[in-house]
């Protein structure tokens, strides 16, 4: 859904680097998948054509947050 995004935070060696991907149009949504030491971020449409993709490697992710959008509706 608009709006929904995924905070990832990874160590560097020197320190951490803080990487953001978001879904930016109506329909889309952002996807977490983990497997084989990798954790890849995803934007996906409605039918499930990846839009664009973020790799990193699973030993050097800190800290993965999801941050859905509020649809409680108010305003």
């Amino acid at each position: 859904m608009k709006g929904d995004r995924v905070e990832i935070v990874v160590d560097t060696g020197d320190g951490t680097q803080a990487y953001e991907m978001a879904a930016t149009r109506a329909g889309r949504r952002v996807e977490v998948s983990t497997g084989r030491g990798i954790v890849e971020v995803s934007e996906a449409t409605r039918t499930g054509t990846t839009v664009r993709t973020a790799r990193f490697m699973a030993s050097r992710v800190v800290a993965l947050v999801e941050h859905p959008v509020d649809t409680t509706g108010a305003d």
